[in-house]
């Protein structure tokens, strides 16, 4: 079962990574990763958490959320989510034991360029990790959803995306999106970037200030590193890089499987 991560605060963007467990393959069916967006859809109407983006790959999960009431809603999703997934499959398995890692990692996101260098980085997710060569090919992450949202069961809020990325509608939005992706695949922006998965906050150097001290005793020794416009509130250890370092080896065609 989940747990909230030490650091969080409730009011903020949040970038959360969470993996199964010992890094097996227990999403590597379609059905299990249709499960999962089923309960975050659950999460969403419960607890009203708005949605920014997502990723459900064979043996993790990225996700992109605000809880605009700031009360814990997003911690209590996690682990409805979370709980109702591994209980399906490993009934459904007869298995028994723990189906996902004991704690997921939570990093704090500025809004604008900032978060938006973060929805692109979760979606590239497979391109990474050689499965797909477009966002477009992969059914389990935001991209098509934000380029065609759906009149019912939408999972992203595209209103509260375009407020906080300042574009003006969802045409704007799309054509955007779709050019902040082209440009990272054409460069070098979509490899693979640690201060997603190994930072407390990223953002502008006020920005993580301000988290620093909200955080107050807890925030001790933690280090704002960076230059120009990009700074990062760092852990003192990154244990969600030193179990997965493997995205581009073991996310292959060959652990991917589709539910037919």
């Amino acid at each position: 079962m989940a747990r909230a991560n030490r650091h969080f605060l409730p009011g903020y963007i949040w970038h959360i990574t969470h993996r199964c467990h010992k890094r097996e393959f227990l999403l590597k069916f379609a059905r299990d990763r249709r499960r999962w967006l089923e309960w975050l859809l659950e999460a969403k109407k419960r607890y009203g958490v708005s949605i920014l983006n997502y990723s459900v790959t064979s043996n993790h999960i990225h996700l992109i959320v605000r809880d605009p009431k700031g009360e814990e809603a997003i911690a209590r999703s996690v682990q409805l989510i979370a709980g109702r997934t591994g209980q399906e499959f490993n009934r459904r398995k007869k298995r028994k034991g723990a189906f996902w890692e004991d704690r997921y990692h939570a990093t704090a996101v500025e809004g604008n360029s900032h978060l938006v260098r973060c929805m692109v980085y979760v979606d590239l997710n497979m391109v990474r990790a050689g499965v797909v060569k477009h966002p477009s090919e992969w059914a389990f992450c935001g991209y098509n959803e934000i380029q065609n949202p759906p009149k019912r069961y939408c999972l992203i809020d595209i209103e509260e995306l375009k407020r906080l990325t300042n574009v003006q509608d969802t045409e704007e939005l799309k054509t955007a999106y779709r050019g902040w992706v082209g440009e990272a695949l054409a460069g070098s922006g979509h490899g693979r970037q640690p201060e997603w998965t190994e930072s407390i906050a990223v953002g502008s150097e006020s920005f993580l200030r301000t988290i620093k001290e909200r955080l107050g005793i807890r925030a001790k020794a933690r280090k704002v590193v960076g230059g120009e416009s990009r700074f990062e509130l760092r852990e003192v250890s990154a244990p969600y890089v030193d179990v997965f370092k493997g995205e581009n080896v073991d996310l292959s065609e060959e652990n991917t499987f589709f539910w037919r």
